[in-house]
Parts: structure tokens; C-alpha cells; sequence
């Protein structure tokens, strides 16, 4: 009899060129400029030939321009599930108000549904950034499951480095001050669990996963990053960080970005970004080496499916989302 493989998850945050220029600090992004009609189906290409159905979140305000309505569109069509990235994509979501939050969720919801037809009930927070009040407004949205927790110890050096590669002014500095979390972040859990909220609709946490133990960065842009200096030690990391989520029982989910399916030729502009000096082809092999690594160890599933599943066969902990600082960063406790 053969063992059934354990579970995964794959998902693609659809982040567009502007909001990486705009988190950058560079001219221009107010125009919007896109990358999709190359991105999306390249990515949607390199999955069907995998045979493999993910999540997308999707932003808001690329969905509201019909420039890209072909693209988003195309996602759907596709059989993909649709989730919610915010809409002005801003990574010091934790920062707004509960109204403010309200009115990002549900403008991108509302986009979102108008040009693919799918009311999303999955969210993930621009940069990882999420909030007792973001959570409190899933909850009562009928959310299923959030996806922005980044249990990592590296956030702050993540920052550091943005900072160091990017042209904010102080005013923007500041505002950007929490970006990617603390080092307190490394110690929220691996496993999904209940957020425990005053709130009769429950909402499941996925986190997006690191290795267990080390909590250091397995997602993909990471892993073409190293593969930048070497592609052996690239998938060495890559195959090691699965087994460890193996021996501890960790349902991995795992995250793609859009430059993940592109190179240096393909948008020059982002040359500042980690794995952005490799060429398409080199990413593209890399990518498809890890994906199919993963695939053959696990049951690949949209973060939907995977959040079902685990409610219906896991007996998952709650933690209550609680304020930890002046930036309103949640921080999950077990009770």
C-alpha cells in the first residue's frame, strides 16, 4: 500500500511593479506601471504544465485597472483560487485605523469580484503586516483563513537592508518603521491555529512557513536569491528545510512572487531586488526544480482547500491576538 504524501500549500502574492517602486521609494509608480501581461502567464503556464492549482492574492488596484483585466481574469479562468492582497498595497497595513482597514478589505473585495466573479475568503497582508483590528474585520467579513503571519527572527535585518537599498525620505522611513516585523515574529507558531477573538465568526491563521527550529526564510524568492551564489546550496537548503518540516509535522505552506517567473532582462528596474541579476531562464529552471521537488514529497493544495482540511482533521490551538507595541503589531500567544 503507498503511504499517502503529507500536505502543502502554494500560494502567489501578485504584487505589481509599482508597489515594489513605491515601497522603493522611486518615482514613477504612480502611473501603475505593469508587469502582469508577462508575469501572469508565464506563472499560470509553468503550473498548468504541473498540473497544480494555487492561490493568487490579488491587489486591488491592479484588479480596478483594466489594463490588466486580461491577466486577472485569465487567473480565474484557470481554476485558481482568488484571495485578497489589499488594495492600495501598503506594507504599514498594521498602521490604519479598524475603519481605514475596513474600507481596504472591502474595496479590494469588492474589485475583485466584479472582474473575476469570486468573492475571495483568504487574505494575506502587503509585507507580511497584519493587526488585531485587520483580524477583527476578516472575522466579521466571513474571512475562512488569514495567511499573514512570517514566523522569521529576520525581519528586522530584511528591513535594514530595504532601508539601505532604497530612497525614502525620513517621513517615509518612519512610516516604514515595522516593515517585516520584529525579531519577536521568529517565535509565533509554524502550525495553523485559531485566532481567538470576540467575534461568532472563527478565522483560521496559515502561516507562511519557515524552517522549523532555525525560523529562516524557505519561500521561493529566497531560495533563487542563494541560488544567485550557488544553485547546488540553493536546493540543498531547500531539500533540507522540507525534511524539517517533515520530522516535525509542519504542512508547509509556501509562497511564489511574481519575479520569482522573471529576470534582469525582463524588468531592469528592479535590479535592487534580491534575485533580479539572474536571467528568466536560470529562475525559471531553479523554480522548476524546487516546485517539482516539493511536488513529489507533498500534496500541493490552494491555501482554501488547505485551511478546510486542517479544520476538518487537525484539533488546532487558538491564540489570542494581542498588542505587543506602538506600531498595533499582533502577537500571538497560546493560551
Amino acid at each position: 500500500m503507498i503511504e499517502a504524501k503529507p500536505v502543502a500549500s502554494l500560494s502567489l502574492d501578485l504584487d505589481n511593479l509599482w508597489s515594489y517602486l513605491k515601497i522603493h521609494g522611486d518615482s514613477g509608480w504612480e502611473l501603475f506601471p505593469s508587469y502582469l501581461d508577462l508575469a501572469v502567464p508565464r506563472a499560470l503556464a509553468f503550473l498548468k504544465e504541473r498540473d497544480l492549482t494555487i492561490t493568487f492574492f490579488l491587489v486591488g488596484q491592479d484588479v480596478a485597472l483594466e489594463k490588466n483585466h486580461r491577466a486577472i481574469r485569465a487567473i480565474a479562468q484557470a481554476g485558481h483560487e482568488i484571495g485578497n492582497h489589499s488594495f492600495h498595497h501598503e506594507s504599514w497595513l498594521h498602521l490604519y485605523s479598524e475603519k481605514e482597514i475596513n474600507e481596504e478589505v472591502a474595496r479590494a473585495e469588492q474589485v475583485i469580484e466584479e472582474v473575476t466573479g469570486v468573492r475571495p475568503i483568504g487574505f494575506r497582508g502587503p509585507g507580511f503586516s497584519y493587526s488585531c483590528s485587520l483580524l477583527q474585520v476578516l472575522a466579521r467579513r466571513g474571512y475562512r483563513y488569514d495567511a499573514s503571519t512570517f514566523p522569521t527572527f529576520l525581519g528586522p535585518i530584511a528591513r535594514a537592508y530595504y532601508f539601505m537599498t532604497s530612497n525614502l525620505s525620513k517621513e517615509e522611513r518612519e512610516k516604514r518603521k515595522a516593515l517585516y516585523g520584529s525579531f519577536r515574529d521568529g517565535l509565533q507558531p509554524l502550525k495553523p491555529f485559531w485566532w481567538k477573538m470576540d467575534c461568532p465568526q472563527a478565522l483560521i491563521e496559515i502561516p507562511v512557513t519557515t524552517m522549523p527550529v532555525f525560523k529562516i526564510p524557505i519561500h521561493f524568492t529566497y531560495i533563487l536569491y542563494l541560488s544567485s551564489f550557488s544553485k547546488a546550496l540553493a536546493m540543498l537548503y531547500f531539500k533540507t528545510a522540507l525534511w524539517m518540516c517533515k520530522v516535525f509535522g509542519i504542512q508547509p505552506s509556501l509562497l511564489l512572487h511574481p519575479v520569482d517567473f522573471l529576470g534582469c532582462e525582463d524588468v531592469p528596474e528592479l535590479s535592487f531586488f534580491p534575485g533580479m541579476k539572474l536571467p528568466a531562464y536560470k529562475k525559471l529552471a531553479t523554480l522548476g526544480e524546487a516546485i517539482d521537488l516539493l511536488n513529489q514529497q507533498f500534496t500541493i493544495l490552494p491555501m482554501g482547500e488547505h485551511a478546510d482540511l486542517v479544520r476538518e482533521t487537525l484539533r488546532l490551538p487558538s491564540l489570542e491576538p494581542r498588542v505587543t507595541n506602538i506600531e498595533t503589531q499582533a502577537s500571538p500567544v497560546k493560551l
